[in-house]
């Protein structure tokens, strides 16, 4: 166990699997009170028992990112249970993959929805619990290489992803006076339950050119991420190592968006 989090408490949404159920396992092992804020409170609470059983800190609670009453009562369980908040991660998302002139209107809205007002309700939930401790604290968002650059089989999950972006900027101009950072972090291609559910809807509609296979060709490093790839640069952002960062956009993407 490390201990550069010492005392810290973290939520992360979307903590349930891939990328999420990575950064809490790597946040306890470095000392820290995880809170797994996921709609699949079950594989949450399996996430919290393993964490529990290394000898970390860990509880799981039922949080739709997407319902702001939800979202407040994740904030309250980890404060309830650890007294305090430190950090908080908005990192669920999803995709549903629509050709560019196949998208409705009801596509656009529920991937808008959950990857970008998702992030404003959560970081303005933490927020007005970083100002009840009296200032300061962190809030990280999982943003996207697609953020930076359009994909043709998901274009609303792109313009979520540069909304997250511009979310990101505009928090830290807005919270920097009391301490509070915001930043981001891009990944790239992560072998999660994610691009599986994607490289099957890609399948389904004839597009599996575009693919997780297909995207990991052009990246520099020569393999995709896994889930572990993530977590020293999210521990970096969740410590006090990064508290004069805000406003900005880490990839981690191996080398495959070069701007």
């Amino acid at each position: 166990m490390g201990e550069r989090l010492a005392g810290r408490t973290i939520i992360v949404t979307g903590a349930a699997s891939g990328i999420g159920a990575g950064l809490a396992r790597g946040f306890a092992a470095e000392g820290a009170n995880v809170v797994i804020a996921d709609l699949n409170l079950d594989a949450g609470a399996g996430i919290a028992a393993e964490i529990e059983a290394n000898g970390g800190q860990a509880i799981a609670v039922r949080v739709d990112v997407t319902d702001r009453v939800q979202v407040a009562a994740g904030v309250y369980a980890a404060v309830e249970r650890f007294g305090r908040l430190d950090a908080y991660f908005n990192n669920a998302g999803m995709n549903a993959p629509m050709k560019y002139i196949d998208i409705t209107e009801s596509n656009f809205e529920l991937v808008m929805k959950v990857n970008a007002l998702g992030v404003l309700i959560g970081t303005q939930e933490a927020v007005k619990q970083f100002r009840a401790q009296g200032g300061g604290g962190k809030v990280i968002n999982t943003a996207s290489i697609a953020g930076r650059t359009g994909f043709p089989d998901f274009a609303p999950y792109s313009a979520a992803k540069a909304a997250v972006i511009s979310l990101t900027q505009s928090a830290a101009r807005s919270f920097a006076a009391e301490g509070i950072t915001v930043n981001a972090f891009a990944p790239g291609v992560v072998a999660t339950p994610l691009w599986t559910k994607l490289d099957a809807d890609l399948a389904a509609m004839g597009a599996a050119d575009a693919g997780f296979d297909s995207m990991a060709a052009d990246i520099l490093l020569g393999r995709p991420a896994q889930p572990e790839d993530i977590v020293p640069t999210a521990i970096f952002l969740a410590a006090a190592d990064s508290d004069y960062i805000t406003g900005q956009v880490i990839p981690i993407e191996g080398g495959m968006i070069l701007v």
